[in-house]
């Protein structure tokens, strides 16, 4: 027998949780984004019907599944910031993560689309009002490109928030390819560029949408966060005072810009005081991101700990 001792650093008595690592509050980009290319996919495929362009009817098809996409993640935004119940107890966090899987299938199913149609004028190429084109595509740059500036602040710390700001940022840098498609069409005459640009525009989107799907999968399979190193976890925990070993050591993503760690810490010396559970979250958020940690003190090397169980 080994004795246990019990306790959850996170809450330590005396200890409240510090909200600076709260995420921003996107709501008004949301509103905003929405908007603005919900408009924007609206004129785009009435022009790319008048102008008989499949690159712009790609472009605007791609463009409402962003919308679609857009929305799906404000959706997620605000189920997030719910109060915990007592069927969900940590709330509705996970539903970013969702969220952010959901926008990687969507994307993939409209690439699905787009080819299909890039091919079949491949066989029956027609001619493409290219001015309009450019004109409209140049249009799509401006608002695509501010619409990923309202997200590029989050970018980096939510896997939500950085879907909807790669999916922007993408959609400008595809407009920029229709430009130059209409301007090679106008000046060549050379009318497969059209299905050659949608077939381009597929390539750019999967490429971007892979490693959103990766990382929404890992977080919805409870993997550990991308950007956490669970070695580098384990090994500061063993470095902490008194500490022998940590075994059990388990992090997961909560949703896409919180996760939380479960570990249990040998400690033959005996159970530490509320400094050193306080030091040890501190240090848990500002190393490895890690808001929610919960620390099970062992005294006393077990038989799970001996036996090697991780």
């Amino acid at each position: 027998m080994h004795d246990h001792s019990h306790d959850h650093g996170s809450h330590a008595p005396g200890h409240t949780h510090s909200h600076a690592h709260a995420p921003k509050d996107f709501g008004r980009a949301f509103v905003i984004g929405i908007t603005l290319n919900f408009g924007f996919v609206a004129v785009e495929a009435a022009f790319g019907i008048l102008a008989n362009s499949t690159a712009l009817l790609a472009d605007a098809g791609h463009n409402l599944s962003d919308v679609i996409g857009l929305v799906i993640a404000w959706g997620a935004a605000i189920l997030s910031k719910r109060p915990p119940t007592p069927r969900f107890t940590y709330g509705l966090r996970a539903s970013s993560i969702l969220a952010a899987l959901g926008n990687a299938l969507l994307l993939i199913f409209a690439c699905g689309a787009i080819g299909w149609e890039a091919i079949w004028r491949f066989a029956e190429p027609e001619p493409v009002a290219s001015t309009t084109v450019m004109v409209v595509a140049g249009i799509g740059i401006l608002i695509n490109g501010f619409t990923a500036w309202l997200f590029m602040s989050g970018s980096k710390s939510d896997l939500n928030i950085r879907g909807a700001y790669l999916h922007m940022v993408a959609d400008a840098g595809v407009s920029l390819g229709v430009v130059v498609a209409g301007a090679a069409i106008m000046f060549t005459g050379w009318l497969w560029l059209d299905p050659v640009t949608s077939l381009i525009i597929v390539a750019v989107i999967l490429w971007g949408t892979w490693g959103l799907l990766r990382d929404s999968i890992n977080l919805a399979l409870g993997g550990v966060p991308a950007h956490i190193d669970l070695e580098a976890v384990k090994t500061y925990l063993q470095s902490l005072p008194g500490v022998v070993r940590a075994h059990h050591v388990h992090v997961w993503g909560m949703s896409t810009n919180e996760a939380a760690l479960t570990a249990h810490l040998v400690m033959p010396g005996g159970h530490p005081g509320n400094d050193f559970f306080e030091k040890a979250q501190h240090e848990l958020l500002a190393r490895f991101g890690i808001a929610h940690p919960t620390l099970q003190i062992e005294i006393g090397e077990g038989t799970a700990a001996e036996a090697g169980d991780e």
